[in-house]
Parts: structure tokens; C-alpha cells; sequence
């Protein structure tokens, strides 16, 4: 790629499995672009696993980006993913706010539940946080389940109609991003595994069908949204962008889907190549 940008990736880092950084630092690098993290939590390993421990970097965040500050660091996308705390949600958008300028990039995948449900420890003032930091995002990139609980529209239903998913869709874009993007949807009408989306650019909604396998990875929403950004930085629209990314993301979990282990997700490293195709 001819003229990589400066990515900073907000997100969690884990000491076993691809998830989070793990899963996006290698897909974004051998996307060509330049890429930094600011860890939000390190965490022991996927939680998949059942066991594990969290250690929140809120204090080490504050002193990191007072650092970059003085250094005069700049950015020309920042995505964010899990955060560990609330105050989290506040120094990310004054950071984001500082960092304002002609085309920077604010991609918010708000990690909070899924399947229906929010995961242990995510509370509705975790999602009222979530709401704050989706307003400065340019896309954001919820699955079903956390649009539904942003959006308080059909909280926990599985599928949705096609007039409730445009609910869903433009309750989202109340709250501020310009363009949506959400992952893991169920179309009532027709069962077919969908993405629903807005693209702000031409203010168009699309609805884009999958082909669902029937294994389950942690970290493919990362690697998803790491493509995604990815090929938006090097200036292609957004449908095209997810519609690549969901393709990657399809072939990725299809040659993984017989590794035994699933718990430490994708072995990202080992299917690199797929970027180049």
C-alpha cells in the first residue's frame, strides 16, 4: 500500500489468544499502515476459557496519552474496542477531540454483549457510557445484540424485521456516528444472516447477506473490524469495505473451522496472504 496512515488501536490486550490487539495489530501492519496500541485492559487470555483475570490500564492510559501529548503524537485513525471502565469513555473523547482534524478516522466497535444478553459485568451504565463515545465515531461497527441495547429497540430478539432493523439502524444514528454498521443480524422475513449498515457518504442503507457457519471464534468481530478500517484508510467507500471484510472473515473461520482448540480464536498469522487477494 502506497502512503500507510498512523492507526492507533483503543482496545484490550491478551496474553493468550487472538483477540482484541492480538487479532488487529497483525492484520492492519500487513495491511501497510503504521500502527500503535493503547491497551484499555491486559488480560490473561481469551474469556472464552472460562478462567482468567483482568488488570484495568485506566491510570496508565491517562499517563500514556499525557506523554504522546507532550511528544506532539498524531493520528490518522483511531479505533476503539473493549474498555474497561467509565472513565475510560471520558479520556477517550477528549483525546479523540484533540486529536480532531481534516480526515481523521474514529471507528467504534461498542463491545458489550452478545447473543442476546450483555456480558457479566456490562451494566446499563457501561451502556450509557457507550453511547457517549459512539456520538464522536464516524462508524461504528455493534453487533445485533448492542445495537439493540444502545438503541433500547427489540432487546434481545434474535431476528428482526426489515422495518425494525431500519429502527435499529437510524436509532443508532441518533446518538451522533455518521455511518453504521452492524454485524450478526437475522432477517425475520427470510432467516438469512445479514449485515444491516448506513453509509453516510451517500446516504444510502444497505442490507448485505453471509453464508453462517456453525462454529464460533472469539475475535472475529476484531479481525472483521480490522479489515474493515483497513480498506476504508486506503479510500475505498464502506459497503465494498464490509463486503471484503465479511468475505475475509467468511474464508478465515471456513480453512479454521476444524482446529480444535477454538477458544484462542483465529491463527491470524497463518492466513496473512488473504489480505494480498
Amino acid at each position: 500500500m502506497v502512503n500507510g496512515k498512523n492507526i492507533l488501536i483503543i482496545n484490550d490486550m491478551p496474553g493468550y489468544g487472538k483477540v482484541a490487539l492480538a487479532a488487529m495489530l497483525p492484520v492492519l501492519s500487513n495491511m501497510g499502515h503504521s500502527v500503535y496500541n493503547l491497551p484499555t485492559a491486559l488480560v490473561s487470555n481469551t474469556l472464552d476459557y472460562g478462567k482468567f483475570t483482568i488488570l484495568d490500564t485506566t491510570d496508565y492510559m491517562e499517563k500514556a496519552i499525557a506523554a504522546w501529548k507532550e511528544l506532539g503524537f498524531q493520528f490518522d485513525c483511531i479505533t476503539t474496542g473493549f474498555l474497561a471502565s467509565a472513565a475510560q469513555v471520558d479520556i477517550i473523547r477528549t483525546f479523540i477531540d484533540r486529536q480532531k482534524k481534516e480526515g481523521l478516522l474514529v471507528m467504534t466497535d461498542p463491545i458489550m454483549g452478545d447473543d442476546g444478553k450483555l456480558y457479566n459485568g456490562v451494566t446499563e451504565e457501561t451502556v450509557d457510557n457507550m453511547r457517549r463515545l459512539i456520538g464522536v465515531a464516524d462508524v461504528i461497527v455493534p453487533n445485533l445484540t448492542e445495537a439493540e441495547f444502545l438503541t433500547g429497540v427489540c432487546r434481545g430478539k434474535p431476528a428482526l424485521s426489515q422495518s425494525e432493523a431500519r429502527q435499529v439502524v437510524d436509532g443508532l444514528l441518533a446518538f451522533g456516528p455518521r455511518s453504521v454498521v452492524v454485524t450478526s443480524g437475522m432477517e425475520e422475513e427470510t432467516g438469512r444472516h445479514v449485515v444491516w449498515g448506513y453509509d453516510h457518504s451517500n446516504k444510502a442503507y444497505f442490507t448485505l447477506p453471509y453464508r453462517f457457519i456453525h462454529v464460533h471464534f472469539p475475535g472475529t468481530g476484531d479481525i472483521f473490524s480490522a479489515v474493515l478500517v483497513g480498506d476504508l484508510l486506503a479510500g475505498k467507500p464502506l459497503r465494498p469495505s464490509v463486503e471484503r471484510a465479511m468475505d475475509i472473515l467468511e474464508r478465515l473461520i471456513f480453512l479454521e473451522q476444524d482446529e480444535i482448540e477454538k477458544n484462542k480464536g483465529i491463527r491470524i498469522e497463518k492466513f496473512l496472504g488473504l489480505l494480498k487477494e
